[in-house]
């Protein structure tokens, strides 16, 4: 009786526990073609009836299924995938996944560190696999993320993760791939007299100034450190601005305003560092600048206010296609962790301003990934490439439409449940009766 009765209390237990992430799966075993299906290659290109297959985690065929002949008993499964769709797995550039579970409650918050100048921080180390953030973005083909910390002048350096793993380590794609540099905005700093005496303000140029000398000569003692083959005390702040100096790393620069753009890259061209800018939402005023440049752009969500009073209410949902038209490689993103599961449709917004469709989807798979150092292995559905893609039942950039069916990381099915999908579950069962 008491056995019985500890049984029956672990399993009362056990149904009360809130919803878990899903456990990661297991490597795949055997080979699995996709037939019928529109696939979006990621680079542009799009194949009306397609044939895909992969094994060992890695695309072995992606071809037009009209001009091949395919022996169907050497698959282990068969996707009759006609009429839907086939994406690479969409890229979270810029976000906070896995480093924020409840951006109102500072104990789940882990993506800055105190001080000013923390370019040897890791987001790697911070990054936690168990969140139940990241089976909600799978769910919508967000498969793959850029896990980037925030706050000071040198926040740190990013990585780049795969969404279905045990731990960070498993879930690393590229540690290291940048260093995160904020820089300054100018704006007049305001000086408080006695009272009764009006405050005054600083001329504006003063403090920018004085802010922009401080990273300059940050940047100089660094690179001074990195030529040092032998110094005597190690440096671990110095030390990791060196992949900068190098081209190992890029240098990804947060920066909005036309003016301070243009002075960030040129700044960083007198290091030799490869520059990428984040945030740009004056991108569309120097369009010649950066093409001259050569310089990526990651822009910031399209479902946002303008930055200024006197800018067209909808310039957010046309920069995208602005940038486009000028040739500048750039790549559609936002900073927050929960909202990452909207990224598609960030891009089908820039498509009904005039963002061609297949580069929008590029703008969420192949332009990140060269931007990242991964585009060789990932990013667009190419044999040789890891088998990472998902299927849609419709267009997964229209929210009507997109309903993502099957998804794999790395040749592996993972599961798209998630705790959104088990509260909805719970409450419709509750409503039904």
């Amino acid at each position: 009786m008491t056995r019985t009765l500890l049984c029956l209390s672990a399993l009362i237990l056990v149904a009360a526990l809130p919803a878990q992430p899903p456990t990661p799966a297991p490597p795949q075993r055997g080979a699995v073609l996709i037939l019928g299906a529109t696939a979006h290659l990621g680079n542009g290109q799009v194949l009306p009836n397609s044939a895909i297959a992969f094994e060992n985690g890695k695309l072995t065929l992606v071809a037009d299924a009209a001009t091949i002949r395919l022996d169907r008993s050497k698959f282990a499964k068969i996707f009759d995938a006609t009429g839907k769709h086939v994406y690479p797995g969409f890229i979270a550039t810029n976000s906070r996944l896995g480093l924020v579970e409840v951006e109102a409650v500072r104990a789940t918050q882990d993506f800055s560190e105190i001080g000013a100048y923390n370019p040897n921080a890791r987001s790697i180390i911070a990054y936690n696999t168990d969140s139940d953030i990241q089976p909600t973005v799978r769910s919508n083909g967000v498969l793959l993320a850029q896990v980037v910390p925030s706050g000071g002048v040198i926040s740190g350096t990013s990585s780049v993760v795969q969404l279905d793993a045990w731990n960070w380590e498993d879930a690393s794609l590229r540690t290291d791939d940048g260093v995160h540099l904020n820089w300054p905005t100018p704006q007049p700093r305001r000086r408080f007299g006695p009272p009764g005496r009006t405050p005054d303000q600083e001329p504006e140029g003063n403090a920018y100034d004085k802010n922009v000398e401080q990273i300059r000569r940050f940047f100089e003692e660094s690179r001074a450190y990195c030529q040092n083959p032998a110094p005597e005390t190690k440096n671990p702040r110095f030390e990791a601005m060196c992949g900068i100096f190098t081209g190992k790393q890029n240098l990804y620069i947060h920066t909005g305003n036309a003016r301070t753009m243009q002075e960030a890259v040129l700044f960083a061209e007198h290091f030799g560092a490869r520059t990428v800018l984040v945030g740009a939402s004056d991108a569309w005023l120097v369009t010649d600048f950066l093409r001259e440049h050569r310089v990526p752009v990651v822009l910031d969500q399209t479902q946002r206010l303008p930055g200024r009073d006197d800018e067209d209410i909808d310039q957010p949902f046309k920069t995208p296609a602005a940038l486009h038209a000028a040739g500048i490689p750039f790549v559609l993103a936002g900073e927050a962790a929960w909202q990452q599961r909207n990224l598609p449709f960030q891009a089908g917004q820039a498509i009904g301003f005039g963002l061609p469709y297949e580069a929008a989807v590029q703008a969420l798979t192949l332009s990140p990934a060269a931007i990242m150092g991964i585009g060789n292995t990932t990013g667009s559905l190419e044999a040789g490439k890891d088998a990472t893609l998902f299927i849609s039942d419709g267009d997964a950039l229209d929210m009507r439409t997109n309903r993502v069916t099957v998804a794999f990381i790395q040749g592996r099915e993972i599961s798209l449940d998630n705790k959104q999908k088990v509260l909805q579950r719970r409450f419709e069962e509750k409503y039904r009766n």
